[in-house]
């Protein structure tokens, strides 16, 4: 009985169920290896909370077009006018509405003859491969290809032969001992920004007769002619079955997508779980993202800018020392060990630098790192005050006997003073 004056949602600690054995166990040990060995008694991604001052390098928004009018204005207009709002799954979707639309202009953008929205670039990459592989069908996956390319494979039901990263020769090794099948790979690596080989990559697959797909989540938008990405701007459209991405990059949006041909756009919505069993995107959300795709197309300033300054910092932070393998807008520190990385988030935080921590699961165990998103609306004197943040702090966090610097170091014949 609730007494007088009391919530109806009020409940003492006895009212709620514990958890069995199990799970307790989870709990415990998550707790015991994720939180416990932390100073501050936080997961290690967590920090200091960045204040009003300070330089964010976390955000995936590398056009710095999250808040333009254009966009702003496209789904308020929607919301305002559109009147009732279909919440239900794509699948029951008719053709010529702005879902389709949207799709057929980024098809065209990108040079393949149809595109799939999906809820997430996650969805997009599981759904695939769920549809194009199974158990009889091996997987050839690049080891630091996305997570949700491996959710995929799993999702599926189909074997994951993984092949070191970046080499051609490993995985047509592969190839040839399991035979023809699927390869996955990122164009733009999310942990440390490197590119990929893609010529060498798509020949080998074309030659083994393999389905090709290609996580574009990284560069489309910042890489290619208007940003179309770069399987498009390698001329290798005709020559790649799929590219996905995630939206929530430089779109700055909320949505996957996945490029394909017309004849697999007919059948994905219905052999796809994410399409039948999720609720599609909201017609403002559609709005959003396709002003957002015209005004992708005529950044070639901010595409410019980004590209100069993430050239910049990355050539400063080799000559300082660090061990750098980045190619793009995606610029990692390994400290390795999760000790010293919390080390050094500790050491940037405290000159007010944030930057996103990357460790296991999204690394192997013993390889996590800082990674600084760039933008292109940075200022060149907050990226000059990254580099002396940099170069100060070098001591402190013991950057000179991280397993990374000592890799660098003999690839160069020694680091740049």
């Amino acid at each position: 009985m609730i007494r007088k004056n009391q919530s109806p949602h009020f409940f003492s600690d006895a009212c709620f169920l514990s958890f069995p054995g199990f799970l307790e166990k989870k709990l415990q040990a998550c707790e015991e290896e994720s939180f416990k060995p932390r100073k501050n008694g936080k997961h290690l991604v967590l920090g200091k909370k960045p204040g009003p001052d300070a330089l964010i390098l976390q955000s995936n928004d590398y056009l710095d077009i999250g808040n333009h009018p254009d966009i702003v204005e496209a789904e308020i207009d929607v919301l305002e006018n559109f009147g009732q709002v279909p919440v239900m799954s794509a699948v029951f979707l008719h053709d010529g509405g702005t879902k389709d639309a949207f799709e057929k202009s980024m098809a065209s953008w990108t040079g393949f003859e149809n595109a799939i929205l999906c809820q997430s670039g996650w969805a997009a990459n599981v759904g695939l491969i769920q549809v194009i592989a199974g158990r009889d069908v091996p997987v050839y996956i690049d080891f630091f290809t996305h997570m949700s390319l491996w959710e995929g494979i799993k999702s599926s039901g189909a074997t994951a032969h993984a092949f070191m990263h970046n080499n051609p020769a490993h995985l047509e090794k592969l190839i040839k001992q399991y035979g023809q099948g699927v390869v996955l790979l990122d164009s733009v690596y999310s942990t440390i920004g490197d590119i990929a080989p893609l010529h060498d990559v798509v020949e080998i697959a074309n030659r083994h007769d393999c389905v090709m797909v290609v996580d574009e989540s990284h560069s489309l938008g910042t890489h290619g002619h208007e940003g179309a990405g770069l399987v498009f701007e390698h001329g290798l459209t005709s020559r790649v079955h799929f590219v996905t991405a995630s939206l929530a990059k430089a779109f700055a949006g909320r949505a996957g997508i996945i490029f394909c041909n017309a004849k697999f756009a007919k059948y994905y919505p219905y052999l796809a779980h994410p399409a039948i069993f999720s609720s599609g995107l909201m017609p403002h959300e559609i709005a959003g993202l396709s002003a957002t795709l015209n005004i992708i197309k005529k950044c070639d300033d901010r595409r410019g800018r980004l590209n100069e300054l993430s050239a910049y910092t990355r050539r400063r932070l080799g000559e300082l020392g660090y061990a750098v393998d980045s190619e793009s807008q995606i610029v990692a520190l390994e400290p390795g060990s999760e000790v010293n990385t919390e080390a050094l988030r500790d050491a940037l935080e405290a000159r007010n630098i944030f930057g996103s921590i990357f460790c296991s699961p999204a690394t192997p165990k013993n390889r996590a790192l800082i990674r600084f998103s760039l933008h292109s609306s940075l200022k060149q004197e907050e990226i000059d005050y990254l580099l002396q943040v940099c170069e100060e702090i070098r001591d402190e966090v013991n950057m000179w006997e991280w397993k990374s610097t000592k890799r660098g170091a003999g690839k160069d014949g020694g680091v740049k003073l």
